[in-house]
Order: C-alpha cells, then sequence, then structure tokens
C-alpha cells in the first residue's frame, strides 16, 4: 500500500486488530441469521510525512450509507461544545449576515443549527441520508453528497465561496485526504477560514485509545502529518488549539497561502510536543499493539471475574469505539448482557460483530446489573450521571481505556 498523502511506500505496521466488520454497521434481528461483513482492521505508519492510516480494504460508500446510525446531537456535552464554538467564532471573524458558513460532515444539524438562529447563512454538506433530514427539519439546506473537488467546484458556481468551512470529525474519515483538502481550498473565499477538528494522534498514543481505531477513521493524525497535507494544497495553517473532546483533539485553523494573517506561536508548540514525543520515530509506534494487548487481555479478565462471580455486566454507550473493543477482545452476551443507549436509532438492533443487545436507557431498571462499562469513554462522566439515577447505589462504574479503572 501506498501512503494517503505523499504516496510513500508503507512498511511499517502500526496496529492490528485482526477483522472486524464496520464499527456503525448496526444489525436488525433478521441479520443475527445472515452472513457479516468483516474486514482488516490493520494501521500503517508512512515515515515520511508520518500519516497513519488503515490499510485499504472498503470504500467510504460502503461505510457511510443510509442506515448510518451515529447522530450527534445524542451527546449533550457534544451540543455544549458545539454552541460555545459558534459563539467563540462568530465573535473572532466577525461573522454577520452577509457571510457564508459551509459544515461538511453536518450530520443532524447540531452545529449549524446555531448559526441559523443568529442569521447566518449556512450550509451542511452531509452524504448520508439518515441524518441529513433531521437537519433539513430543523431548516438547514443539506447538499446529500460526499465533499471533494468536484463537489467544490458545483458549490462555488451555485453557491458562491465559503467564509467559514467547518470539518468537525471529518478530516480522519475522508479516503482521498488530498482530494478532500484540494476541495476545501476551491471553496474557500478569499480570507476565509478553514476550522478542522480531529482526534489527536499524540493522545491516542499516550492513553491507548486503541478502541478509536475502525474503518471510518482512514487516517490517525498529528498536527505535522496535517501541516502537510494543508501546504501541499496550498493552505496555511496559521493556529491551533487542544481541546479535550473525544479523550483530546486538535482544532486547527488554516486559511489560503497568500493570507497576510501571522502564525500563532501555539502552532510551533505543538508541532515541537509532538516531535519531542517522538512521533517523527518509527519507535515511538512500535510498541503500541503490546499496549492494546494489555487492555484487551485486562478487560476479559475483569469480565471473566464478573461471571464467576455470578455477577451481571451491561455496558453503556453503543459507540464505534465500543464495537472496536468488543471485537477485539471477542466478547459475547455471555460476558456483557446488553448494551443501553439513548440514540433512537439504535435501539432495538445489536452490536456489529458482538451481536449484544441494545436497549434503552430504561432497562437498567428492567433488569439492574452489578456492573456498568461505559465504552466511550471520553463522556464517562456524562453518562454515569445519566446513568445512576436507574440502578442501586452498589452498582458500580468502570472504564477500559487507558486502562481498567472503577470510576
Amino acid at each position: 500500500m501506498l501512503c494517503r498523502h505523499c504516496s510513500t511506500s508503507l512498511r511499517q505496521t502500526f496496529l492490528d486488530l485482526g477483522f472486524a466488520p464496520p464499527s456503525n454497521a448496526y444489525l436488525d434481528e433478521q441479520d443475527l441469521v445472515r452472513p457479516e461483513t468483516y474486514f482488516p482492521l490493520r494501521v500503517m505508519v508512512c515515515d515520511q510525512c508520518w500519516l497513519v492510516q488503515t490499510q485499504d480494504y472498503t470504500d467510504a460508500e460502503h461505510l457511510f450509507d443510509d442506515s448510518y446510525a451515529y447522530f450527534s446531537s445524542v451527546s449533550q456535552s457534544w451540543l455544549d461544545h458545539a454552541e460555545r464554538y459558534t459563539d467563540m467564532i462568530v465573535d473572532r471573524l466577525k461573522l454577520t449576515a452577509n457571510s457564508k458558513v459551509v459544515e461538511i460532515a453536518s450530520n443532524d444539524g447540531y452545529l449549524l443549527k446555531n448559526f441559523l438562529s443568529r442569521g447566518i447563512p449556512c450550509l451542511g454538506v452531509e452524504p448520508t441520508s439518515s441524518t441529513a433530514v433531521p437537519a433539513r427539519e430543523l431548516g438547514i439546506p443539506v447538499v446529500e453528497e460526499f465533499f471533494g473537488v468536484d463537489l467544490a467546484h458545483e458549490l462555488v458556481q451555485r453557491e458562491g465561496k465559503a467564509d467559514l468551512i467547518i470539518g468537525n470529525n471529518v478530516f480522519a474519515h475522508v479516503p482521498d485526504i488530498n482530494d478532500f483538502t484540494q476541495g476545501l481550498m476551491v471553496l474557500l473565499e478569499s480570507g476565509g477560514t478553514i476550522t478542522l477538528e480531529f482526534p489527536h494522534l499524540m493522545r491516542l498514543l499516550e492513553q491507548n485509545q486503541f478502541d478509536t481505531v475502525y474503518h471510518e477513521h482512514f487516517s490517525y493524525l498529528s498536527l505535522g502529518a496535517v501541516n502537510h497535507i494543508l501546504a501541499a494544497a496550498k493552505l496555511r495553517l496559521f493556529d491551533v488549539e487542544e481541546l479535550s473532546t473525544h479523550g483530546g483533539s486538535l482544532r486547527v485553523y488554516a486559511c489560503h497561502q497568500s493570507d497576510p494573517r501571522n502564525v500563532n506561536p501555539a502552532v510551533a508548540h505543538t508541532l515541537t510536543s509532538e516531535r519531542q514525543a517522538g512521533m517523527e520515530d518509527l519507535s515511538c509506534y512500535r510498541d503500541f499493539q503490546q499496549r492494546a494487548d494489555s487492555v484487551k487481555n485486562a478487560l476479559l479478565e475483569f469480565l471473566i471475574g464478573q461471571k464467576r462471580d455470578s455477577k451481571t455486566v451491561v455496558a453503556y454507550g453503543a459507540a464505534a469505539k465500543g464495537n472496536t473493543l468488543l471485537n477485539y477482545a471477542g466478547i459475547k452476551p455471555d460476558l456483557i448482557k446488553y448494551v443501553c443507549d439513548g440514540a433512537a436509532s439504535k435501539q432495538g438492533k445489536y452490536m456489529p460483530g458482538s451481536h449484544i443487545p441494545i436497549h434503552p436507557p430504561s432497562m437498567l431498571e428492567q433488569d439492574v446489573p452489578n456492573v456498568i462499562l461505559i465504552l466511550p469513554w471520553n463522556i464517562a462522566d456524562e453518562i454515569k450521571a445519566v446513568a445512576k439515577a436507574r440502578v442501586p447505589e452498589d452498582c458500580s462504574f468502570v472504564t477500559a481505556i487507558p486502562r481498567l479503572r472503577t470510576l
């Protein structure tokens, strides 16, 4: 395989999680008696541009189809994050009713509704109809296509260029990252701003976040790699912020290369931090498999121990990262009886691979567990606050990442 960005031959494996179904391919009951599609889940690292990336086995159309079940609005903390961003960026860029905002991967309108309420014209680009429909119901215009250079040219002709382009947790999801980035450049107005948010590879390494590896994530991004990718598309990185979302993310700010804005010192600081962490040295990536295996083994030992003691363990949060963890560990309903999730789109379905049933949170009161494993550890506090009211005081809450611990 060649690197998605610089076409260097990839030789170094970062992580091999065996075979797994797509992490958002939730199953209906009738699917349980049908064959299930599995793909290899292997991640490589480029020793030239340092882009960490999955090996190619499937395409975006297969992963992001009409049954896509991730709705951003389910998480209140994410809605709060989106509103804070809107307040900040409207003030920073002095956006008005004469501005144009485009969000790539706008999902269910969780973010653009904030611009709409402020009278700022906006447009969503969202290829999954399951999430585009509720966004339109909020009054947000949505183009239901995958984004790239061709669509960018069409949007410029139909809608004009954008003063602000937003991409939250989409940059890692695109198989052709060069085409996507060139599309951003085409769509961006002179003097306009791009903000991209994505999980920071440095935090993944530090905190054993191997469960954030799944087929829908084609890339695992450092600021250094993103800097290379933007520059190749004639875009310039001029600021970066560290965020707590998704276990540690970056928000980068980019503009056209000719833009006169100065580069914030935070860019050099973050690039230096990455180099000091060894992220431009292959030795940094070689021991991660062993660390992932240690997390998996600790969780299995814990669950087997609970079963031996006749205690019921359930999970909370039917998140994609949870499916990676469950499938790599080979966990089935004998060890985790069911999963609760607040998203109606997932309730009544089954987790891909493990076939663990998904129920609404009210199930905790009907079939009371002894232990709740919170799968989306990045919002563990939010989930614990919601679930605690439904279970007895002696019910314990645990997470597996970065290590097994009781909350």
